[in-house]
Order: structure tokens, then C-alpha cells, then sequence
């Protein structure tokens, strides 16, 4: 997708997105040979749910139309949120992922060096993160603190006996 395809969406999308107190998160325009794909991400701090998008891809369709940014070639609108394993760049992301485990790979500018860790996110503020590193056998979990800038790369790591807030709070 051009860059000016990709900014004249943006703008025209940002603000359905945003009405619906969500923030518009990617553009993606693919194409699968003569299918075109425009896969639009977006989420909030409660997350995203299936009537949210559903309600959102109607508005946006009709956008689309209004417009010639898609051009007079077929398309597929999808709308939905990211997907649980997506990459945290943004301050927003690391600040929704409180109490979630995270996979860091640290940049070698960092003051413990390059190297991979593995740690819940606590909290979040606006130079770093405060993280709590799991004990290895039977050892007890360890606070640790790092700075945005040590972070080369941030995915959640996936838990299926991980007890959400909700169920704790019970």
C-alpha cells in the first residue's frame, strides 16, 4: 500500500475509529492474487469485542465508499483487534499488558546487555517498566526495572493457566 494510500486512510478512518473510543491501531492492505485485502486493527484499554467491530466494519464500508481511496477494484474489509501474540511498541500497549508475562529482547545498549528475558509486567510509567522475573526452580520471583530504550522487541507470552483479574477479584 503507498504511503499516501496508507495516510489518506488514516485520516479518513481515524475518526469513526476514535467515535467508537477505540484507537486505530494498523492499516494492512494485502493482495491474494486479484483479491485485495485491507485489514484494519484496532483496540481500546477493555479490549474489543465482536459487535464493536462488526458495527465499526459497517461504518467503515460505507466511508469507503463514499470515497474513491480504494480505487474501483474489489476489496475485503476485515476489522478486528490485534491478535494475542501481536508485537507492544507503543506505551499504550505495555500500560494494557499489566499483569501479563512478556518476552523481552533486550537491545545490547541496555545496562545488563543484550539477551532475552522473560517477566510480568507490574507497572508501567513513563521511562520504563517495573517487572516481576519468575523464581527458577524453587527459587523465589525477583523485581526488576527497565527502561523503554533497553527494549529491542515486546510480545505476550501466551498463559493457559493464567487466572484472569476477574477470577482472582472473586
Amino acid at each position: 500500500m503507498s504511503t499516501t494510500q496508507s495516510d489518506r486512510l488514516r485520516e479518513l478512518l481515524e475518526p469513526l475509529v476514535a467515535a467508537k473510543g477505540l484507537d486505530l491501531e494498523e492499516i494492512e492492505m494485502s493482495r491474494a492474487g486479484k483479491r485485495r485485502m485491507l485489514r484494519i486493527i484496532v483496540d481500546s484499554d477493555e479490549g474489543v469485542e465482536l459487535d464493536a467491530c462488526a458495527e465499526l466494519s459497517r461504518e467503515v464500508s460505507d466511508k469507503l465508499d463514499e470515497t474513491d481511496v480504494m480505487g474501483e477494484d474489489e476489496y475485503v474489509l476485515e476489522v478486528s483487534s490485534p491478535g494475542a501474540d501481536r508485537p507492544l511498541t507503543e506505551h499504550r500497549h505495555y500500560a494494557r499488558a499489566i499483569g501479563r508475562l512478556v518476552k523481552f529482547q533486550l537491545s545490547a545498549e541496555g545496562e545488563k546487555g543484550a539477551g532475552e528475558l522473560v517477566a510480568r509486567i507490574l507497572d508501567v510509567d513513563d521511562e520504563g517498566l517495573d517487572l516481576e522475573v519468575p523464581g527458577v526452580k524453587g527459587r523465589k520471583a525477583t523485581a526488576r526495572r527497565i527502561a523503554f530504550t533497553d527494549i529491542a522487541k515486546a510480545r505476550v507470552e501466551i498463559e493457559f493457566n493464567r487466572k484472569d483479574k476477574k477470577e482472582e477479584e472473586a
